[in-house]
């Protein structure tokens, strides 16, 4: 029986995260360079997060959000979000065994209809070679994608001023940041992010910005209006963090990240691709994975 393509529901979310998880493990586990760590399944602490997440977009973006499915469930999955004039594709995956049978197409199909009439779209890519090809068919320029780990230096950290807690009272001021950005702000999704995670916000006469730390303390989204508002907020995030950290997501257009980085004493890897249609990499931004 060929898989159905059909909208995801709010009950198919739990088997969409296992679609996920094993479909990114085996990424993961094949792709993963001599030396690097072993992959490991996601946290109850990150699937927590991830069910959260796409449900959410399920209830907000319904037309975005397809499973297909066949006899034995569930076997791909793609979510994906409209924010304004932007549409961004927040999960793509299907399941190893059933990779290479004419699946994963039809579902970045559905999913981008929802798309229809954007000026502008984004997604964050893995490295697996099947995926890129797809995207770069679909017309997205891609850019690769550059992150950044290990122990910080705390005696590299500056004194950082100008930074407070954020609160729901910021999300005005984020959107316009987002849109300075991006071209479009998150919306709905600030709502999720500020229920799941810690956000830092800098409002000055010198500059604006904001940063979220994400479940594991690690930078989740970043957007200022200039670079030393950003360098400042990213010092921050790091102040926050973990000593072992991980700031990922990292554009060619955002060098300042690179040079936060190696201050801290943290080391470069290149892993996956920013895809972009009808814009530039956003600058200085620094992009969620999923939410863009």
């Amino acid at each position: 029986m060929n898989p159905v393509i059909r909208p995801m529901r709010s009950d198919d979310v739990a088997a969409a995260e296992r679609v996920s998880d094993e479909g990114f493990f085996e990424l993961d586990s094949r792709t993963r360079r001599e030396g690097a760590p072993e992959p490991t399944r996601r946290s109850e602490t990150h699937r927590a997060v991830w069910i959260e997440r796409t449900r959410h977009l399920v209830r907000n973006d319904p037309d975005g959000c397809w499973v297909a499915e066949d006899d034995s469930g569930i076997v791909g999955i793609a979510t994906s979000l409209r924010r304004e004039t932007l549409w961004c594709l927040a999960t793509y995956a299907v399941l190893p065994a059933r990779q290479g049978q004419g699946i994963g197409k039809p579902l970045l199909a559905a999913a981008m209809t929802h798309g229809r009439g954007c000026t502008r779209a984004m997604l964050s890519a893995s490295s697996d070679a099947k995926a890129v090809r797809i995207y770069r068919q679909a017309g997205f320029d891609l850019h690769p994608q550059m992150y950044l780990s290990g122990t910080v230096d705390r005696a590299a950290i500056p004194v950082v001023e100008k930074v407070r807690e954020g609160t729901t009272a910021d999300v005005e001021l984020m959107d316009s940041l987002d849109r300075g950005a991006r071209g479009a702000g998150h919306g709905v999704d600030h709502e999720l992010m500020l229920r799941t995670w810690p956000l830092l916000v800098s409002d000055s006469s010198t500059g604006t910005g904001y940063a979220y730390l994400d479940e594991r303390g690690r930078l989740g989204l970043l957007a200022a209006s200039n670079r030393r508002t950003a360098t400042r907020l990213l010092w921050a995030a790091l102040a926050e963090g973990p000593d072992q950290a991980s700031v990922p997501h990292v554009t060619a257009a955002n060098q300042w990240v690179l040079d936060v980085g190696f201050a801290a004493r943290l080391e470069l890897h290149q892993e996956g691709y920013l895809g972009v249609r009808g814009m530039k990499p956003p600058a200085p931004y620094v992009h969620n994975g999923a939410l863009l």
